[in-house]
């Protein structure tokens, strides 16, 4: 009897095992709450007592990188003296060097394994960056009574993959702006109306105080950004060596911030540039977590249509060039609205466009872009328009997250009183 060798390849063990972990989750986590139940029915309590597992305000950060977004809300929940739960997904967060006492960090790890625990979730208000609630692994806890998304740029509210916000109770905007493709998108697809509330932008609000406390430059040369998205269609994955080459070769200071999931999705091609300018002493790599460092020392930026240009012009006031505005919407709800997405219309206001024809005499083209005051106002427009409540952020969001969870209760009260 010949017996013959198996062979999985890494890809497809790596997705198995990935199943499997998901799998071992989710049968822990309904045989906890089953556990719950029979203990209530056994005790001839059912829907008397207290739910031990039950938190009044959660907060879902997926990732370390997240953190900003968050943290002006946990800031204002210590302050008052309100017991918040925040689950994350890296145990890295800097959440931990807070040292809050009312704020209750717990890593719940990643992927399959962290929605397990959040579809188990029993809770008030659940506040998160995370789109596609219902829609992919991530479901609708039924004990939890509210689930709010909170965006994480200042961009368009439709630049997520289908469905990205339709299963939410709330979302809370960085701008009034952002409402009109909500409510457009609601309508098409017979929805619910969502609340919307317009609290501002935290993470740019930590950003600002935090790029504000950086010295300057001792001995500041020009310094330009490269900063895109990622994908087919961003800066990077589509001019690569063809923007960079001419870049190295004019002698200014470059710097190149990839977008952190270029490193995720996008790691051959980001290894094939790095290994390519190892030894050009004017070109380096920001991998840091904050974008503030490199956003500082940069005289002007060149993206697409990536949203960390609005983080520069908000924080910098400087000018933007943008080699390629165009993106494949299909995947995206922006698609359904029929037009085109306020980031692409907005940035054709506020920046210089060059096309790759321009690439070869870069140089020439940076020093001749000159700012202007008809820029600047627009930019000043953009910002007044896209970041509101500017350093309120926090405190609007904690207040409508207590406030929301407080009516529901009393609506509860209301509807037992009355039986």
């Amino acid at each position: 009897m010949t017996i013959l060798p198996l062979y999985i390849d890494p890809g497809t063990g790596s997705m198995l095992f990935s199943i499997l972990i998901g799998a071992a989750a989710t049968l822990f986590f309904l045989a906890k709450a089953l556990w719950l139940k029979l203990k209530l029915v056994f005790a001839g309590k059912k829907g008397v007592q207290e739910d031990k597992s039950y938190k009044k305000y959660v907060i879902y950060c997926e990732d370390k990188r997240y953190f900003t977004v968050f943290l002006p809300v946990a800031e204002e929940f210590e302050k008052r003296g309100i017991e918040l739960t925040y689950y994350t997904g890296t145990e890295d967060d800097p959440i931990y060097e807070k040292n809050f006492s009312f704020v209750k960090a717990e890593c719940i790890g990643t992927g399959n394994v962290a929605y397990a625990k959040l579809n188990m979730l029993s809770a008030g208000i659940v506040l998160m960056t995370t789109p596609g609630l219902q829609v992919y692994q991530l479901k609708r806890s039924k004990n939890v009574k509210h689930y709010s998304h909170i965006f994480h740029s200042c961009t368009d509210s439709t630049m997520y993959r289908l469905f990205g916000l339709d299963y939410f109770d709330s979302v809370l905007m960085t701008g009034d702006y952002q409402a009109d493709d909500i409510r457009l998108l609601e309508k098409q697809r017979d929805l619910p109306a969502k609340e919307l509330v317009t609290v501002g932008c935290t993470y740019l609000d930590v950003l600002k105080d935090k790029i504000a406390s950086i010295p300057a430059e001792e001995k500041h040369e020009f310094t330009v950004l490269v900063s895109p998205s990622w994908g087919k269609s961003a800066l990077l994955g589509l001019y690569g060596e063809k923007l960079l080459d001419p870049l190295v070769k004019s002698g200014m200071k470059i710097i190149v911030r990839p977008h952190p999931q270029s490193r995720i999705s996008e790691k051959e091609m980001l290894d094939r540039l790095v290994e390519r300018y190892k030894d050009n002493a004017n070109l380096s790599w920001d991998n840091e977590r904050d974008n503030i460092y490199s956003l500082k020392k940069a005289d002007i930026m060149i993206s697409d249509f990536s949203g960390i240009v609005y983080d520069y012009t908000f924080l910098c006031d400087k000018p933007v060039m943008y080699a390629n505005a165009e993106m494949d919407l299909l995947p995206y709800d922006i698609y359904d609205t029929g037009h085109e997405p306020w980031a692409v219309t907005t940035l054709q206001e506020i920046g210089i466009p060059i096309k790759e024809e321009d690439f070869p005499r870069i140089a020439e083209v940076i020093k001749n872009a000159s700012d202007s005051p008809e820029l600047a106002a627009k930019r000043a427009h953009y910002k007044a328009e896209a970041w509101q409540h500017i350093g309120e952020a926090g405190k609007r969001t904690a207040d409508y997250m207590i406030s929301t969870l407080e009516k529901i209760e009393l609506s509860k009260i209301s509807k037992i009183t009355a039986k």
